[in-house]
Parts: structure tokens; C-alpha cells; sequence
């Protein structure tokens, strides 16, 4: 068997390291908040090129106090994809917004910066581009649309710990980045857990609040706000992942380039990595038209894979849209029915990315080429 993460092995070649850290927390008493969660922040927001960090329970808390924090209102609009997980278009609803969506770059996966502004209305507010799979959205036009039209820009980088853009971290690009610690990221917790990243210190204040019942003193909330805390535990275990977050992306970054090699003429599309960009691979996604008999082959070869993800958001019964019909977004549907993830963590091996390849290979006639889709990303 070829797993497709194997998180078990992960805490094991750290396991003197975490279990000192769990124990630390446990002698310390301090369960909630305390001097790892401020750590965490600290060493975090360091690592993305942040001034603020700001730990939260999840990613989507992230993405739901990013939003309040950068005053996004009731009936506002905000600009984002169909194509991402749903947490993305959860957490605008949390804050009573509405989700404007745009297609995304058939090449990237992440947003189509050309099409951004035909979809600016009087009541939008804020774009929200996902970093998808690991690598960062083509930021600098969506920088520069967003301030041409005064809107606040709040990356979702649940995937993209570490990922770079022309020499700058995700989540130190836009106004605000938000961060899932989900166990399978690139940084997993042993649990749930999530970061927002900011350099305006008004966006972290109020996020702090948000956090914790909006408590400036104890019993005295100045806004209405949540129990969004992580716990001490998960801080001070992704401390101790933290360290070795740059070399576990390097490890990854080596077998996607493996894999690239193995499968450039094989009858499946390859991901794409912009130029002068930094993809950190927590996903290695491949397009096959055939994608369902693939997937089948690989598992009853004993090779684990995923599907992210099956369904655009607007094809979903819990967010059905009556603005949006099938065939609306074009490029994100044909990915929709088209992408798999390929088995990638920084344990596997060498010999089990050329399994994996010479699987696909032995399928081939069972599939035929998606695309090819052509980078649409800007050269700016």
C-alpha cells in the first residue's frame, strides 16, 4: 500500500520532540491561551513575513474573523472561486456576505485575475483569493485591481504554508492571510487549528477580540464575538513541526519534481507552477478525463488517492445559488470532474513516486489528455 499521507510516521520521527512539548503544557496548566499560543504567533508570523499572528481554533475561524476584522458587513459582496473547498464560501455567509464567484486559470487552479473586475459591483468589499493546492494566486494584479477599487484582500492559504510569490510569503501579500493546521497541511496539528497573519495591527487587535468573546478585560466583552481559541497543546506542537516546515516543503518540492519528470509524456495533465513562485506542493494534483477509471486502477494497485474536489460550489445542494447555473464557470467544472491527487508527503520515497507513474502509465489507454490548458496567469 501507497498511503496517501501517513501522519502516524510523522509524529513518530518527531516523538521525543512533541511529547516533551505535550508534557511541557500539561505541567505548565495553562490549557488555553499562555505563552505557547503567543509563541506560535510570534514564530508564525515571522516565518510568513507578518508583523501580527493571530491563533485560532480552525482555518475557517480564520477566513470568519478575517472578514468581521477587515469590516465586512451584512449584504456585502466578496469576490472569490467555485473551485475550493467549501469553508471558503462558509465562512462569507458566517459573516452575512455574499459570495461573488470567478473562474479560475485552467493551468494554476487559482483565480482568474482577468476576469476579476467585470465581477466588482457597487457592494463588493473584498476579494478572497485561495491559494490552491500550494501555490499562491497571481497576487500583484489583484493587489492592483483591489486598490484601484478600495477593497480589502484576505488570502486563503490553508494550502499554502510556506508558499511564495515573487520573494513574498503567502499570507504576508495581501491585508490578511488566514492559515488551516488541519493534520493533513503542510503544517498539521494534532487536531484542528488555524492562524491569521497581518501587518495591520487594527485587523490583528480586532481578530485577538473576536477570538475570545470579545473580551478586553475578563467579563466584559466590547464586541460580541466567539470561542474561536486553540488550545496550548496544539501550539506547542506545531512549534515543534514549525522547524521543520522548510525542509519537509523541500522534500515535497523534490518528488513533485519527480513526478513531473516521470509523467511528462503519460496521457494525464501535470500541475503547473507560475514562474517566480514557490509551490509547496501540499497537494500534487494531476487532470485525467478519465479521472474516475484512474483513480479505480491506482487503488486496486494499492496506491491511495483523493479527489480535491468533486463538486464546484455552485453544483452543491447546501449552496445552491439561483445566480449561478451549471455551465457558469466552465473551467472550474472541467476540473471539478477531471483533477486527482497523487499520494505526496515528505516520508515517501523515491522508488514509490516511479510506482505510482508506471501505474498511470499502465492505464494510459484507458485515458486521454486534458488540455493542454496553457498558464493564463499574468506577466506583470
Amino acid at each position: 500500500m501507497i498511503r496517501f499521507l501517513d501522519l502516524a510516521a510523522e509524529y513518530h520521527e518527531l516523538k521525543t520532540e512533541i511529547d516533551a512539548a505535550v508534557a511541557r503544557v500539561l505541567e505548565s496548566g495553562q490549557f488555553v491561551g499562555g505563552p505557547e499560543v503567543t509563541a506560535l504567533e510570534k514564530e508564525f508570523a515571522s516565518y510568513c513575513g507578518a508583523q501580527h499572528g493571530v491563533a485560532v481554533n480552525s482555518g475557517t475561524s480564520a477566513l470568519h474573523l478575517a472578514l468581521l476584522a477587515a469590516g465586512i458587513q451584512p449584504g456585502d459582496e466578496v469576490i472569490t472561486v467555485p473551485f475550493t473547498f467549501y469553508a471558503t464560501v462558509a465562512a462569507i455567509g458566517y459573516a452575512g456576505a455574499i459570495p461573488v464567484y470567478v473562474d479560475i486559470d485552467p493551468g494554476t487552479f487559482n483565480i482568474d485575475v482577468s476576469k476579476i473586475e467585470a465581477a466588482i459591483t457597487p457592494r463588493t468589499r473584498a476579494i478572497l483569493p485561495v491559494h490552491l493546492y500550494g501555490q499562491c494566486a497571481d497576487m500583484d494584479p489583484i493587489l492592483e485591481i483591489a486598490r484601484r477599487h478600495q477593497l480589502i484582500v484576505i488570502e486563503d492559504a490553508a494550502q499554502a504554508h510556506g508558499a511564495e510569490y515573487r520573494g513574498r510569503r503567502a499570507g504576508g501579500i495581501g491585508d490578511i492571510g488566514c492559515f488551516s493546521f488541519y493534520p493533513t497541511k503542510n503544517l498539521g496539528a494534532a487536531g484542528e487549528g488555524g492562524m491569521l497573519t497581518a501587518n495591520n495591527s487594527e485587523y490583528a487587535r480586532a481578530a485577538a477580540l473576536l477570538r475570545s468573546w470579545g473580551e478586553e478585560q475578563r467579563y466584559r466583552p466590547s464586541l460580541k464575538g466567539y470561542n474561536y481559541r486553540l488550545p496550548a497543546i496544539q501550539a506547542a506542537i506545531l512549534r515543534v513541526k514549525l522547524r521543520r516546515l522548510e525542509q519537509w516543503i523541500e522534500a515535497r518540492r523534490a518528488l513533485a519534481a519527480e513526478y513531473d519528470g516521470l509523467l511528462e509524456d503519460s496521457s494525464v495533465t501535470r500541475p503547473q507552477a507560475m514562474p517566480n513562485s514557490r509551490h509547496v506542493y501540499c497537494l500534487y494534483t494531476i487532470r485525467a478525463t478519465d479521472r474516475d477509471g484512474l483513480q479505480r486502477g491506482l487503488e486496486n494497485a494499492g496506491i491511495q488517492t483523493a479527489v480535491h474536489y468533486p463538486l464546484p460550489i455552485h453544483w452543491m445542494p447546501a449552496y445552491a445559488d439561483a445566480r449561478y447555473q451549471a455551465g457558469d464557470f466552465p473551467v472550474a467544472e472541467a476540473c471539478a470532474n477531471t483533477v486527482l491527487s497523487l499520494p505526496l508527503h515528505p516520508r515517501m520515497t523515491i522508488a514509490q513516486v516511479k510506482e505510482v507513474a508506471s501505474s498511470i502509465y499502465r492505464g494510459a489507454d484507458a485515458l486521454v489528455r486534458v488540455g493542454p490548458p496553457g498558464p493564463t496567469y499574468s506577466n506583470r
